[in-house]
């Protein structure tokens, strides 16, 4: 097995202590095992695997984009966020919605924005931080116009002074739960929209940093184990607030670094979980962002800081759905499309790297758009929405 795919792979050793953590993990690799011999017998024959089944993926997101199935009931507060998805998914994927899906898309997501300011999950609901989040960023992705002119900038402004706290923290509604994820979508909407200002975010580093745990990652509030989407979230608010300085970098890097599974290549969200689709993104998106800083400080490595090789044979062997299309958590689990959006986002991040086409797994035609770490929002799509925004008239901050 070992000849025909990029990388050596590591299973779990129990030390002789079976839990049920060790049991669940053994259960994974197993499956996964399979997939990976399954692989290798086609990968004699085949040298140009693994296979990347774009079209069936851009099939499977069309087919959710205007018509739902019943299991998506339960997210009808979280519309928002299927049209985030489902934009980003196809940005990725370089494929275009024509004229009047896009502006359908916009009309429903003009229906969400709250009189008061912010967007809600549907139309008629209260207004919250992430479907305010998820309803700008897919306003982004469709990137015309009149998706642009939808964003009522001086009511967006007024919403997130609503929900400012005194410490520098952010309610995620009028009365609701203040962690990590407010801070991040605050400050995320407010550089796209460009209505940032130091008085709206005073203090707000300072509240974030609290929540990085001496184990190197963040968790959703001060005092919490450590968790990759509040790692990102943290993370990529304290690069918006311009104070990564304040960050422990070396004590992130080693923690999100030893979040990936040695056998299965992709990554788990917390120490002893099991590996998941969607933390290709919300772990793996940390990676470029680092290099990054190093390289702005003369110290970019010349290897990869995780094993990007092996988080595409993860996705590309484990994590498609090659009839339906759509992309999924882990083998046995069916695809949805918040694990499509999140398994792409952290396939291209893979995809590139590093500057040269020899770190992409398979065909050439397996590559995807790059994808912006730190918004996750597809780059030219997010260099359009920066320009826009960066020429509008400023707002009365009152």
């Amino acid at each position: 097995m070992k000849k025909y795919l990029a990388v050596t792979r590591h299973k779990l050793d129990n030390e002789s202590v079976e839990t049920n953590t060790s049991e669940s993990q053994n259960e994974v690799e197993k499956k996964i095992e399979k997939l990976f011999e399954l692989f290798c017998s086609k990968a004699k024959c085949d040298p140009e695997v693994p296979i990347f089944y774009k079209q069936n993926h851009i099939n499977y997101i069309k087919n959710h984009m205007f018509t739902l199935p019943e299991n998506y009931e339960c997210l009808d507060s979280s519309r928002p966020w299927l049209c985030y998805w489902l934009c980003q998914s196809l940005a990725l994927l370089n494929c275009k919605l024509s004229v009047s899906e896009k502006s359908n898309v916009v009309s429903f997501l003009s229906k969400c924005q709250h009189e008061s300011g912010g967007f809600c999950g549907g139309p008629n609901q209260m207004p919250h931080l992430a479907p305010t989040y998820a309803a700008v960023c897919a306003l982004c992705l469709i990137g015309t116009e009149e998706a642009y002119a939808v964003i009522n900038r001086e009511n967006l402004y007024k919403f997130l002074i609503s929900l400012r706290l005194p410490n520098g923290s952010f309610r995620m509604h009028k009365y609701g739960e203040c962690d990590v994820r407010a801070v991040y979508c605050s400050a995320t909407v407010a550089r796209l929209t460009n209505i940032y200002t130091d008085s709206l975010f005073k203090s707000s580093a300072q509240w974030v940093i609290r929540c990085q745990t001496y184990e190197g990652g963040f968790g959703g509030v001060p005092g919490v184990e450590a968790h990759g989407g509040y790692t990102f979230c943290g993370f990529s608010a304290l690069l918006l607030l311009k104070s990564i300085h304040m960050c422990d970098t070396k004590s992130l890097l080693r923690w999100v670094a030893n979040k990936q599974m040695s056998f299965e290549g992709g990554f788990q969200g917390r120490t002893n979980k099991l590996v998941d689709g969607c933390y290709s993104f919300w772990q793996a998106a940390i990676f470029p962002i680092i290099s990054e800083l190093l390289e702005s400080e003369t110290q970019r490595p010349m290897w990869s800081m995780y094993d990007y090789q092996a988080l595409q044979e993860y996705v590309l062997i484990c994590c498609q759905n090659r009839y339906s299309g759509g992309l999924i958590d882990k083998p046995g689990k069916p695809p949805d499309v918040y694990h499509t959006c999140y398994v792409l986002s952290g396939l291209s991040i893979a995809q590139h790297a590093v500057d040269n086409s020899s770190c992409v797994i398979g065909k050439p035609e397996n590559i995807l758009n790059k994808n912006n770490p730190i918004y996750n929002i597809e780059e030219s799509c997010l260099q359009k929405a920066l320009q826009y925004f960066s020429m509008t008239e400023p707002i009365n901050y009152f």
